[in-house]
């Protein structure tokens, strides 16, 4: 993962998101096909680029555990502790989503949230202050691509704009840990 980012390559997948469009890019775990998340139009996009049952929910990135308010209704105040302290990427399922595209809100009102640590992906949420929608590469159903040459080309060319920014680096290929916490407090792991 490179530290320089190069400024042009990320004022176009700004502007794609501003414009309501589907970016390919990296994140800190495997890359992601991203949207706005509170645009219902661009989410749709994302489903139909997928194939993906509009039952299942999507994850949401956003880049400080600052906003996170602004996107869920109860903060049990554990998140917060569990955010700072994990050493890998997790991923919080929060009940009571707000000001999300419904489309991208599970059918039982949770979402999906990680505070990303990615230079690409903290620089583009910071500019867009907006949260984005992270999905993995793949069309529904297909494996999960471990890296930017394992990405099938309908998604390539499903997307609007391809992130330059770590298309040559080599991940682990793993998705975030994901766990439901509830308001109360009570969290159970969805994957490990």
């Amino acid at each position: 993962m490179s530290a320089f980012v190069d400024r042009e390559d990320l004022n176009k997948a700004l502007e794609t998101l501003k414009a309501g469009g589907l970016i390919l890019y990296p994140t800190d775990t495997i890359w992601g096909i991203g949207c706005d998340a509170t645009n219902p139009e661009a989410v749709e996009k994302v489903f139909q680029l997928k194939g993906r049952d509009k039952s299942k929910s999507l994850i949401v990135l956003l880049h400080n555990d600052n906003q996170l308010a602004s996107y869920v209704n109860e903060i049990p105040d554990v998140a917060y502790q569990l955010i700072e302290y994990t050493d890998k990427p997790l991923t919080i399922v929060y009940s009571n989503a707000k000001n999300l595209a419904s489309n991208a809100i599970a059918e039982d009102g949770s979402i999906g949230i990680r505070i990303v640590k990615h230079p690409f992906c903290e620089q583009l949420l910071q500019r867009f202050r907006k949260p984005i929608i992270s999905t993995s590469a793949n069309i529904s159903g297909e494996p999960t691509a471990k890296d930017f040459d394992e990405i099938a080309e309908a998604i390539k060319t499903g997307v609007d704009y391809i992130v330059a920014y770590d298309q040559h680096v080599k991940t682990d290929g793993k998705s975030s840990t994901i766990m439901k916490l509830d308001p109360s407090g009570k969290f159970e792991f969805i994957r490990k």
